[in-house]
């Protein structure tokens, strides 16, 4: 075994770790040499999001050991930033297995560190933690949640006082404080448990009081409050709060899936708990056929991601993809607003670089300012307090089935989304008509805009460097052509460069630094290369776009935008 390793596994076996621990690890010297290695071979990178994790024994896994560390690397930090000052952390966790013992085991070394913690009773969805860190001006959060990746993960998801994920200086900073501590004997585990509240049913009336304020249209739930509405929370933090939204909403005739209704840390009914995950939807979508259904809903473990199923108009079943989603929200609060005469002068809206660009067509033809940030809703959050006071933001997005409705949070909330996507179906209920057509004729209005997305997994210790020569390969030798059509443009966030790859001109990108990289056609197609930052996995995300000519032409257009993306994937020899 690697000598790096070996030492490693000796300081666990010689230092202060349990006993069972120390006995896990001799069962996998005897038995498992290869886990042994992967348990050990780096130390579980706390990230710019925090950690994330397969749970086990090891410098590498998810455990009492590495959450402790990783939580005294916090406290150190909070102290320098905010000194003698008193401060205040709030924790909640997800269904998932350990959850509820590492958000413990985190609110006892926050404690231990003179910190005063607001731990929820039981499990929480994460954006009630986003909101609760506001409430109660917090100075930074934590929830406990591997979000949408399969059982055998957890993870650990760090807050700043604006109740967004950490960005910079923040990020970086937290980073280095962590990685500071080198031993679990630098670690305060206990002692000040006196400094631990807990929260419960009073938090949720104002977070719930909070999803009720954003309805724009009360008065057309309750002429369609009879709108038939099936839910799963599949296994995860939903239940404690999608059924009492909904029924504040005012809808009365809501079926939750009950084989998925339990919280459940093994999800025994999925492989992946994740609503954009087909199968994870099955059994939901076997109910709302059964009950020829109005729309289904789903959450994932921590409820921050949305998924919806809608009839199309032959009366099939039909499962939204994130930026369709999206597009049908967006518009939604843009419009209804409109209608409404609330709309402001100063409205925004927020997506990501990944996200549908009909998102920005939609919201110039309204006269809203569209901003497009990186992936990942900590930067949706920097902006909203970057224009706090100069602009109003409505909706935020990306396609990764995440929606964040007004700016009482700072993190993607599948809760709100439940309940504006039930309402956004009963206005358009009311009207005689199903979100799917209002999709249809946004294409007709604005252009059909196709989009799709693979992700690649490489396993183990090589799977980052495959993807980091994949990389590599595409900075130094970009194609010149995808699929027959010229590259017209090649912008890489990591270097914070556009270059136009016909001219030559370059130009600065003003966004922070992110590995990621675009290529723009000819024909204004967009793909879009992005590694993961916790796992090693990379994303690529395809976009095209034609003129729809009517909502008859639908069917035949979209096979034409099929194909079109497949022979891109081809070329690009991703299958």
């Amino acid at each position: 075994m690697d000598a790096a390793i070996l030492e490693k596994v000796n300081v666990w076996l010689n230092g202060n770790y349990d006993q069972e621990t120390k006995e896990e690890i001799k069962r996998m010297q005897s038995s498992s040499p290869d886990e042994l290695a992967e348990s050990f071979y780096r130390n579980l990178e706390f990230g710019t999001g925090g950690l994330r994790g397969i749970m086990g024994v090891g410098t590498n896994r998810m455990n009492k050991f590495t959450v402790g560390m990783a939580t005294q690397g916090f406290a150190n930090y909070l102290k320098k930033v905010y000194g003698n000052a008193e401060i205040k952390v709030a924790i909640a966790h997800d269904c998932r297995n350990n959850s509820r013992y590492f958000a413990e085991t985190a609110a006892n070394v926050f404690a231990a560190n003179g910190i005063k913690v607001y731990l929820f009773e039981d499990l929480r969805p994460t954006p009630e933690l986003s909101f609760t860190i506001r409430h109660l001006n917090c100075h930074a959060g934590l929830v406990l949640t591997a979000s949408h990746n399969p059982k055998e993960y957890n993870g650990y998801k760090a807050y700043w006082n604006d109740g967004g994920q950490l960005v910079p200086p923040h990020d970086k900073n937290v980073i280095e404080e962590v990685d500071a501590i080198t031993s679990v004997d630098e670690v305060q585990w206990s002692g000040g448990e006196a400094n631990i509240s807990i929260l419960g049913k009073g938090m949720d009336e104002a977070f719930v009081d909070m999803v009720k304020s954003l309805s724009i249209y009360p008065e057309v739930i309750e002429k369609q409050k009879d709108l038939k509405i099936v839910y799963t929370p599949i296994h995860g933090t939903g239940i404690t709060l999608v059924p009492q939204v909904l029924e504040r909403f005012g809808f009365t005739n809501v079926h939750i899936v009950e084989e998925q209704a339990t919280p459940d840390g093994n999800f025994p009914t999925v492989v992946y708990p994740n609503p954009e995950e087909s199968e994870a939807m099955s059994i939901g979508l076997k109910k709302a056929k059964e009950l020829d259904a109005d729309i289904l809903l789903g959450t994932d473990p921590d409820s921050d991601r949305v998924g919806i199923a809608i009839k199309n108009p032959k009366g099939e079943w039909v499962l939204m993809n994130g930026n369709q989603t999206a597009v049908l929200a967006f518009n939604y609060m843009i419009e209804a607003r409109k209608a409404k005469g609330i709309a402001q002068p100063n409205d925004m809206v927020v997506k990501t670089i990944v996200t549908t660009n009909l998102i920005d067509d939609i919201a110039a033809a309204n006269g809203v300012t569209c901003y497009n940030v990186l992936t990942g809703f900590k930067w949706i959050a920097e902006l909203i307090t970057e224009k706090l006071g100069k602009e109003n933001f409505i909706i935020g997005g990306e396609e990764s089935y995440g929606l964040m409705i007004g700016d009482q949070l700072r993190d993607k909330d599948a809760i709100s989304a439940v309940a504006l996507l039930c309402e956004m179906a009963a206005y358009e209920k009311n009207k005689g008509r199903s979100l799917f057509e209002k999709l249809l004729d946004l294409y007709v209005q604005y252009g059909y805009y196709k989009e799709s997305l693979i992700s690649i997994t490489k396993k183990g210790m090589r799977g980052a460097e495959e993807i980091a020569e994949m990389m590599q390969e595409y900075r130094a030798n970009p194609p010149a052509t995808i699929a027959g059509t010229p590259v017209v443009q090649l912008l890489d966030y990591q270097t914070k460069v556009g270059k136009n790859l016909q001219s030559g001109n370059v130009w600065d990108i003003e966004l922070p630094k992110s590995n990621v990289l675009q290529f723009i056609l000819e024909d204004g197609s967009k793909i879009s290369a992005r590694p993961s930052g916790t796992e090693p996995k990379i994303k690529f995300y395809f976009s095209v776009k034609t003129h729809l000519e009517s909502v008859e032409k639908f069917e035949e257009t979209q096979k034409k935008m099929d194909d079109k993306i497949q022979a891109i994937i081809k070329d690009l020899k991703l299958k």
